[in-house]
């Protein structure tokens, strides 16, 4: 069986690409899993708990 690495956060270029997959309607849970990453850590980027600026970065306002 195959392991894999989760990783426990995510760096402020991926959250700016988490708001681009998000716009292009990619649902959180598979955005997750591109990353590695709980689903909860890309819902934190998209409540703004974490990232903060990312958004306007992503140009998703």
């Amino acid at each position: 069986m195959a392991t894999h690495q989760i990783r426990k956060s995510l760096t402020y270029s991926q959250a700016i690409e988490v708001w681009k997959l998000r716009a292009e309607g990619w649902f959180q849970h598979n955005i997750a899993a591109k990353f590695g990453v709980n689903p909860a850590r890309v819902n934190d980027v998209l409540k703004e708990r974490k990232h903060v600026g990312s958004r306007t970065s992503a140009g998703a306002i």
